[in-house]
């Protein structure tokens, strides 16, 4: 076999958001083990015009349509395939010009072309918990009917799946996710009432896109991540905690039923999950930082305040009922946190929208037959 033949082919879909440009990051610096060939991004044209014009891909997406041409002309020079719009992403999805999907695109509108992906038996790295939250149960037996790993990018869920490599046999006592606390942990409702955007969105440990930075702050990404570690590793509600850990230092762990715990650890640093999921079930050199133990001096953990920070109490009871009420929560989610980051509400009327949101039971109150394969495509 050639060396060409042995690069694994990956495709980007939300290569301009954080976790893409750090997934091209990684590949660039292990240009014998992949290419980039296909990159997607929704309406940053600019920078997914310089990531094509650098790493060559077969294809790139445009979701805006109307960003088409400045995609198109200013990659006329070169041989790479320029399309625009959503059904684009699913048709290249369904392609077979790559082996692994990183799904990093942000919220609801990275099910679609996950989906395709999977039907069309390609390996799935899952940077998009969103994905699992709306429709867990549809992709997961979806992934099974087609033999198809999900690799979580997440850290937390990264560090679960690593932690429990090598324990078929023994018995899940509980996983514990653990949370920074945002940037606003031991704070109070009034002094959260005059929190801004640009507050919100200083994360004091990681990097991240805007949307997923809010949700940190707000104690919905723990909630979100709870959902996505029950499908991904097929646990009850009872069997998922979460614990604030202010360090990021552990990312996330798991007790089996002799009570022993195992942890996963490592710097709060993206490309790590990143590379692994690309890697799995390799895991090769790199020169990203390393802990040094003798300046980590403390690892402290506590609950976390949730009736201050109720959207970790809302996605509970999500998680709990279950049926269609994770999926309404997730759009109700999506809606509040643009209209904050672009100062249309304030901090905390992003709880009480989705709170209100999720009081209309949509289950018993439209929709008391429909299952849930059908309520996904209504959306």
């Amino acid at each position: 076999m050639s060396s060409q033949q042995t690069i694994k082919r990956i495709a980007i879909f939300g290569s301009t958001g954080s976790i893409g440009t750090q997934a091209l990051e990684v590949i660039a610096e292990n240009p014998s083990l992949f290419s980039a060939e296909v990159l997607t991004a929704h309406n940053n044209d600019e920078l997914l015009i310089e990531q094509a014009l650098k790493f060559n891909p077969n294809i790139v997406v445009i979701g805006d349509d109307k960003k088409y041409a400045a995609v198109k002309d200013a990659l006329a020079s070169t041989d790479i395939k320029v399309f625009a719009g959503e059904k684009a992403l699913e048709e290249v999805a369904s392609m077979d010009c790559y082996d692994l999907m990183l799904a990093a695109i942000v919220g609801y509108a990275g099910l679609r072309p996950t989906l395709k992906a999977i039907e069309n038996g390609k390996a799935i790295a899952l940077a998009n918990k969103e994905t699992l939250v709306v429709a867990g149960d549809i992709i997961m037996r979806k992934a099974v009917e087609n033999r198809v790993p999900i690799i979580p990018v997440d850290s937390e869920h990264s560090a679960i799946f690593q932690c429990l490599i090598g324990e078929t046999r023994n018995k899940i006592e509980k996983v514990i996710l653990t949370a920074s606390g945002g940037p606003f942990i031991g704070r109070k409702p009034n002094y959260l009432v005059n929190v801004k955007r640009e507050h919100a969105l200083q994360h004091p440990n990681w990097s991240m896109g805007a949307k997923i930075t809010i949700d940190s702050a707000t104690l919905m990404n723990k909630g979100l991540e709870m959902i996505e570690a029950k499908w991904l590793f097929n646990l009850k509600p009872e069997q998922v905690q979460v614990v604030i850990h202010p360090q990021s230092i552990i990312h996330s762990m798991v007790q089996f039923e002799d009570g022993s715990v195992k942890a996963q650890m490592g710097l709060p640093d993206m490309k790590l999950p990143i590379q692994y999921a690309l890697t799995f079930p390799q895991r090769i050199k790199n020169d990203f930082p390393r802990m040094d133990f003798k300046k980590i001096t403390t690892l402290s953990f506590e609950e976390p305040d949730v009736k201050t920070f109720r959207n970790l109490a809302l996605a509970e009871e999500a998680l709990n009922k279950a049926g269609n009420l994770p999926c309404i929560m997730n759009a109700a989610n999506e809606i509040a946190v643009f209209a904050f980051l672009r100062n249309r509400i304030n901090f905390l009327d992003m709880t009480d929208l989705i709170e209100k949101t999720m009081k209309f039971n949509f289950r018993h109150l439209f929709f008391p037959d429909i299952n849930r394969t059908s309520f996904i495509n209504l959306l």
